[in-house]
């Protein structure tokens, strides 16, 4: 017993894996507590000048960093660790489902504050660090963007909601299992 449970705590994502993970996860906390802050702001506020431009820039990086980690997982398809056995049912089908719609949601929450920000008409555009801005595809519209602005806001909140559940999944596998089968936490560190 004592020799399986060694085989499962040393199983672990492959490095760059982990450090995208850990470095999507700060970056996308950063975004959700920029969000909040900056739209309390009014349009003439120093701080929203500096904030609104990096909001929308590392929004594109987490965007661009998501389609990394798809293609990294496909890559390393064949030595990720498995998902325990010894988990229940319904824990398999929510860690699937926390995990997918993690992925979705840093794919769709970019793309929204893209189209958001294209579509409205006074925008100054989408920067991108060293290329001045993202082209701008959408029509402006104030309708088209009232509806991308409060899709990537709830989508936001809902992403937020799922980044907990996902965090306290991880935290009950740690806390009751350590060192069992269904301790994930070690395969990210």
């Amino acid at each position: 017993m004592t020799e399986v449970l060694q085989i499962h705590r040393n199983v672990r994502y492959p490095v760059s894996i982990r450090l995208l993970h850990w470095l999507r996860a700060i970056l996308i906390l950063g975004l959700i507590a920029c969000g909040w802050y900056m739209t309390g702001l009014t349009e003439n506020d120093s701080i929203a000048g500096i904030l609104y431009p990096n909001h929308k820039q590392f929004g594109v990086l987490v965007w661009l960093l998501a389609l990394v980690h798809i293609a990294l997982r496909w890559r390393y398809r064949a030595v990720l660790p498995h998902e325990p056995e010894a988990l229940k049912s319904w824990e398999k089908w929510l860690s699937h489902a926390t995990h997918r719609t993690l992925v979705a949601l840093t794919l769709l929450i970019p793309l929204l504050g893209y189209a958001m920000s294209s579509s409205f008409p006074e925008s100054d555009g989408v920067p991108f660090f060293f290329v001045s801005h993202v082209p701008e595809i959408l029509p402006k519209s104030y309708a088209a963007f009232e509806v991308f602005q409060a899709l990537h806001k709830y989508s936001a909140y809902l992403l937020l909601a799922v980044i907990i559940l996902h965090v306290a999944g991880a935290m009950k596998h740690r806390l009751e299992d350590r060192g069992g089968e269904t301790d994930v936490l070690p395969r990210m560190l």
